[in-house]
């Protein structure tokens, strides 16, 4: 078989030169000649120009190509944070754009992974945001959003940071939960409740023990979880309060009753809580409703017991006070009392413990003004007793004769010496007892230490006027030759405007009584007490005018 000749390559001009020869022998026109072959260069011109055309079309096309995949080679590269290209590529258009072609899809490749590490970083952002703010409850979040014009490691980075926040936050508000329902626990054991229930009335997933779905970290899930944690600590508190007065009740009550040990060790379980703190451990149970209602009936029933004999106590205390005032002259209106007592314990209506712990009050009371009152009497009776002996003195210096040998002058001078030495003595009694004293009674001592001054003025003017007149004498004496004899001495004369009534010097008016500091309250200013020891101070020799001592005013 013979192989085909191939085909011969054909010019254009030889072909024209066919075609003349072909119009040659069939005798075509000239002018026909003509006009054909201008079509035919006019029909070529076209396909030229189409080709051209077609062929710039391309080059535009392989430069918009190559643009745009530089272009996408430059922005992928930004997105991904990487330095832009710089490197400028060289050869025709094609060679160029297959240079570009697999940078591009490289990138591209680098890109989507980049996209999808920042999807998966973002959807875990945006569940834990929604576990935190517990719209996670109302179903999954949506997809998030990826900004694609940034997609650098910085910004991954920036991403995964915030995602370890939230996971850290996502795992201390776990440890948190379970620290609170620990606690939950503990007190529902203690306090003898239902744990499920107290755990679903927070969140239905915390009533699941096994946990086989995740349980919720919402803010307000957290702040319902700590209010039932404080909810419950303030319950278990008061239990514990309400328990703890029971035991001191119980404790109480037994030992006024002298209740039996064995019938004690029957609530050992509730007296050993009295000093316990609710922080304390605690045993299962202790703080059950059902233990602290026997407890309460065990209360009731020894308080009804206890009513009997806490009269009898209270009268018992009553008849003591009154003995105590009674033993200081002191009067108590104990008949109505009693009549009061005995109705508020008939009424059931007055705490008989209280009441108890009121007349211990005032029993304690009531001996302690005692005391005071007896050591005011005490310091009163010294003082009248003191005013007498001077009283006495100064009558005794006056007698001109009581230095005459007589039957008991010896006994007169031992007195006199004691006498002296007790009125010296007056002013530091005075001064200790207006500082205990009260307003009625330190007017008279106020009275007395006047009193005492002045006589003390008077009698430094008697003796002046007693050397004055010794000396008139000596003078007379010596003008008319008179030897001058021993003159009498002068009596004591009376101060102007006094009364001779010797009452008046050291006493009260009978008609003015005075107070005790069991009587009034009032006392004495630092003032009136610096005047006071100022004024009472007397020559060892003074006596002052006498007093009936016989008045019990200050009793």
């Amino acid at each position: 078989m013979a192989t085909p000749q191939p085909p011969t390559r054909v010019s254009c001009g030889s072909l024209l030169q066919e075609l003349q020869e072909l119009w040659g022998e069939i005798g075509q026109d000239e002018m026909e000649r003509d006009r054909m072959i201008l079509q035919l260069e006019e029909d070529c011109l076209n396909v030229y120009r189409k080709k051209v055309d077609q062929t710039r079309r391309q080059k535009a096309d392989l430069l918009q190509a190559l643009s745009v995949g530089e272009a996408d080679i430059d922005r992928i590269l930004s997105a991904l944070g990487e330095r832009p290209r710089s490197e400028k590529l060289g050869g025709t258009l094609m060679e160029q754009l297959a240079k570009i072609e697999p940078v591009l899809r490289d990138l591209r490749q680098s890109r989507d992974e980049r996209l999808y590490e920042f999807r998966a970083v973002l959807l875990q952002i945006v569940r834990l945001q929604s576990e935190i703010s517990g719209t996670i409850d109302h179903g999954d979040p949506t997809a998030p959003v990826v900004d694609e014009n940034d997609l650098s490691l910085k910004r991954l980075g920036e991403l995964k940071l915030q995602l370890n926040e939230l996971q850290t936050e996502k795992n201390l508000r776990l440890q948190k939960i379970d620290i609170q329902i620990n606690c939950i626990s503990e007190m529902c054991s203690i306090m003898s409740l239902d744990l499920k229930k107290a755990l679903y009335d927070v969140h239905p997933s915390y009533a699941e023990l096994g946990r086989s779905k995740a349980v919720s970290i919402s803010n307000s899930t957290l702040e319902r979880l700590a209010g039932k944690v404080h909810a419950l600590n303030h319950e278990k508190k008061q239990r514990l309060r309400k328990l703890q007065d029971l035991g001191s009740t119980l404790i109480e009550l037994w030992n006024l009753m002298d209740t039996p040990v064995d019938e004690q060790r029957c609530f050992d379980h509730v007296t050993s809580l009295i000093k316990v703190s609710s922080n304390t451990a605690m045993p299962r149970g202790c703080l059950a409703h059902d233990l602290i209602e026997k407890v309460e009936i065990e209360v009731k029933r020894l308080t009804h017991l206890k009513a009997s004999k806490m009269k009898e106590l209270v009268f018992k205390k009553m008849t003591e006070l009154e003995e105590i005032y009674r033993s200081v002259h002191m009067d108590i209106d104990s008949d109505s009392e009693r009549r009061i007592l005995n109705d508020l314990i008939d009424s059931g209506r007055a705490d008989l413990s209280e009441l108890l712990a009121g007349m211990d009050d005032r029993i304690a009371e009531a001996k302690e003004h005692a005391l005071s009152r007896k050591d005011i009497l005490e310091k009163v009776e010294k003082w009248k007793s003191t005013s007498e002996e001077e009283t006495w003195l100064d009558g005794y210096e006056r007698d001109q004769n009581r230095y005459n040998a007589g039957r008991g002058a010896h006994i007169n001078l031992k007195r006199a010496e004691r006498a002296r030495v007790l009125v010296s003595k007056i002013p530091s009694l005075l001064e200790n007892l207006t500082a205990k004293i009260k307003v009625r009674l330190l007017d008279s001592l106020e009275e007395y230490t006047s009193t005492r001054q002045q006589k003390e003025e008077e009698k430094r003017q008697s003796k002046e006027l007693k050397k004055l007149q010794e000396q008139f004498a000596a003078e007379q004496g010596a003008k008319f030759g008179i030897k001058p004899s021993p003159i009498r001495p002068l009596l004591a004369r009376r101060p102007l405007g006094q009364s001779s009534n010797v009452n008046i010097v050291v006493g009260t008016p009978t008609s003015r009584r005075v107070s005790t500091p069991m009587s009034q309250k009032g006392g004495l200013s630092s003032g009136k007490v610096k005047e006071a020891a100022k004024t009472t101070v007397a020559p060892a020799n003074y006596v002052a005018i006498p007093k009936d001592c016989s008045d019990n005013s200050f009793l």
